[in-house]
């Protein structure tokens, strides 16, 4: 998306906003094509993150409680001439990107798995699932959808089968946090091509899948992607066969994804907090 602004010499400066990751990837992609940036943050996100997006070369604004908030004041900075508004996951160009996580796993498994599984917070991320499922033949795949409580903005959506605002966002998976899902992806579930089965978890069985996966593997994830691990570490999938809400899986694929707002000491002050 950036890059398409720059050949067309329509940008020269590009705001984004972001709980973490987004913010992350633009101001990377900024610096490599030599533009400036400016990410507007929420207050919920930990303020080492500003430290890092400053090491990018952009600037940093502290803006809202929320992701819907910071994004309001990306999008008026970026009505300047010049100016290009980069948004976390509502584009067509970023769920291409998502899409080809799939399709580079198509590539490198032997067969198709089961299942497939994903945490949605604005729903960027499962479209580009949807839509890489769909150009390598997994359509029959189903797909578990993970939210926490507090910002399930598609499991609402999809109990009332339209876009729904919620009122705040409460859950610790902060980069989970848009007050309403894509409407392209409420439109994906009504298709189900593949089927989508969204699932609600609280946030200390996010924190703990965090937790048990930096032990497993020595990797950090931050609760956004520990929604999705949960999935396995709390048995999820099994619990799901069992209740025949999904046929018996031998193989599942978790998109593991999110890691800019943790660290050792944050994941520590986790453990503390949910007594894990």
């Amino acid at each position: 998306m950036i890059q398409k602004a720059v050949d067309n010499e329509s940008c020269d400066h590009v705001y984004c906003a972001s709980g973490g990751n987004a913010g992350m990837a633009a101001a990377f992609a900024c610096r490599q094509l030599g533009i400036s940036c400016t990410i507007i943050l929420p207050k919920s996100t930990p303020a080492f993150l500003a430290d890092r997006l400053k090491l990018l070369d952009a600037e940093v604004k502290v803006h809202g409680d929320f992701y819907d908030e910071a994004k309001i004041l990306a999008q008026e900075l970026s009505t300047q001439p010049g100016a290009l508004y980069v948004p976390a996951f509502e584009h067509p160009d970023i769920w291409e990107g998502h899409a080809s996580i799939i399709e580079e796993a198509c590539r490198q498994l032997e067969e198709k798995p089961g299942l497939v599984v994903t945490s949605v917070g604005g729903g960027g991320l499962c479209n580009g699932i949807v839509q890489g499922m769909r150009s390598v033949g997994w359509e029959d795949v189903p797909v578990l959808t993970m939210e926490t409580e507090g910002a399930h903005s598609f499991h609402a959506a999809v109990q009332v089968g339209e876009v729904v605002t919620l009122p705040a966002i409460t859950s610790i998976a902060k980069t989970l946090g848009a007050l309403s899902v894509c409407p392209t992806t409420l439109e994906y579930y009504k298709q189900a091509r593949p089927q989508l089965l969204p699932y609600l978890i609280t946030d200390k069985q996010a924190v703990n899948a965090c937790i048990k996966f930096a032990e497993d593997h020595r990797f950090l994830v931050e609760p956004a992607c520990g929604a999705s691990l949960a999935a396995i570490y709390s048995n999820i999938v099994k619990q799901l066969v069992t209740e025949q809400k999904l046929s018996d899986v031998t193989s599942v694929l978790v998109v593991v994804c999110g890691g800019s707002i943790v660290s050792t000491s944050v994941m520590e002050a986790w453990r503390q907090e949910y007594g894990i």
